[in-house]
């Protein structure tokens, strides 16, 4: 059979690289066509890489942790016995090359922006350690510039491939030795409409390790989402709005459809399509809560795409996107709902699956609690938070009197950037999504 060329698969329109977490197959398996060879993780997502064809894995181009850009060759398929033959320079994207370090009249090459930092007088032997562990002159570059002597820098533990120091490991332990002496003062971040500088570190406090403690290194996901959240943090002054609303019709509609529904279309059908329904309409009618800013200027978005936080399995939190959200009915919705939450608990969710959403629904009711204060989901300037629905006694009105009655109620809570979004906006636009669910037409077909 003629060798087949493993490519690295394009992910989505904004990502040019990833990662190789894992390699399933090694050379010398076979493989059959559409079997998983490799597990790949963008900035987005995870996700399995498929072969392309049924035959013999005869060479794989990367090693896991590897990062190479969309479209490299990955790995060559053919017959077993054969010799592969690679027609394509297999470059990755960021992994270190090998290279004679840099002497005092070159500037050393830089695969991603460090921290501004003098010169100090005395710099790093530019000779191979004894040991022949390799660093790259991005690391060499960071050490010279901190002072740290060879000695000293083969003593860093390093979280690369094969023990490698990564800048991540000289930025951990650069912050770690404190701020040098002979360090000049930051620079004041300049005022801008984005918030703090992206690039501003962020300060930590000292940790105690003292008593009986395990220190576990965050996965690579955990990482986005803390950067996400603390970025968000930075960016949007959030106020949060909180309404009560009796949702009794809508519970007892559910409760009486459910069965048929579930037989007739396969699908369950739960409160999140309901309410991300309820959320498009009210978009329609206030767009002004679906934008973002870039400085000063508004960004109108005219399509309605609501994202979902979902929980994986993992415990960590993924938003994919439903798109046009609002030119579905009940049932799209629902199904568009429960084949997202499927591919996220599955880990097949595609990059595209989660960009592009305008406005975010997040389900706090789903681990008991009442209510929640939401994170605003960056670019976007408003999340809503709905939470546990509960049986409680609430006063009714009817045209013979007040009364008494045993009502579903719950709470919608809804974070938004004050920048753009005042209260009075975000106060009508919450009570209205609460007005649409407490008129619930029970009598509802879908």
């Amino acid at each position: 059979m003629a060798q087949v060329e493993m490519i690295m698969p394009k992910m989505g329109e904004s990502v040019a690289e990833a990662t190789i977490l894992k390699w399933l197959k090694n050379e010398g398996d076979k493989v059959d066509a559409e079997e998983s060879v490799l597990e790949i993780a963008t900035d987005k997502v995870d996700s399995e890489v498929p072969a392309p064809t049924s035959g013999v894995i005869l060479k794989t181009l990367f090693k896991e942790g590897d990062v190479v850009k969309v479209g490299a060759v990955i790995a060559i398929i053919g017959a077993e016995g054969d010799a592969p033959v690679v027609t394509e320079p297999h470059v990755t994207a960021s992994t270190p090359v090998a290279v004679a370090p840099p002497t005092p009249t070159q500037t050393p090459t830089q695969t991603a922006p460090t921290p501004a930092m003098s010169t100090p007088s005395t710099g790093v032997p530019q000779d191979a350690p004894t040991t022949g562990r390799f660093y790259s002159p991005l690391v060499r570059s960071i050490a010279q510039q901190e002072g740290i002597a060879s000695a000293e820098l083969e003593t860093i533990p390093g979280t690369g491939l094969e023990g490698r120091v990564t800048k991540k490991d000289m930025l951990a332990y650069v912050s770690g030795k404190g701020v040098r002496k002979d360090a000049p003062a930051p620079s004041p971040a300049p005022a801008t409409g984005r918030g703090v500088r992206p690039d501003a570190p962020a300060a930590s406090p000292a940790v105690s390790m003292s008593g009986n403690i395990e220190i576990v290194e965050m996965d690579r996901m955990r990482k986005l989402i803390s950067e996400h959240m603390v970025m968000s943090k930075h960016t949007s002054p959030h106020v949060t709005s909180f309404v009560e609303a009796d949702v009794t019709n809508m519970v007892l509609w559910r409760n009486k459809i459910k069965s048929s529904f579930e037989k007739r279309e396969g699908e369950k059908i739960t409160f999140t399509p309901i309410f991300i329904e309820a959320i498009a309409q009210v978009i329609k009618e206030m767009p002004m809560i679906n934008v973002s800013l870039d400085g000063t200027k508004i960004i109108i978005k005219k399509n309605i795409n609501i994202g979902m936080a979902a929980a994986l399995p993992s415990g960590n939190l993924i938003v994919p996107v439903i798109k046009n959200a609002d030119q579905m009915n009940l049932l799209g919705l629902t199904k568009a709902v429960n084949d997202l939450a499927n591919r996220a608990r599955n880990n097949k969710l595609q990059p595209d699956d989660i960009q592009g959403g305008t406005f975010t629904l997040t389900n706090v009711g789903t681990f008991g609690n009442v209510m929640g204060t939401p994170i605003i989901n960056q670019p976007q300037v408003a999340i809503m938070a709905t939470g546990a629905i509960q049986k409680k006694p609430a006063v009714i009105e009817t045209p013979q009197g007040d009364t008494i009655g045993i009502r579903h109620m719950m709470f919608l809570s809804m974070s938004y950037d004050h920048r753009i979004v005042d209260g009075a906006l975000g106060g009508r636009f919450i009570r209205r999504v609460a007005d649409i669910l407490e008129a619930f037409d029970m009598d509802r077909t879908v």
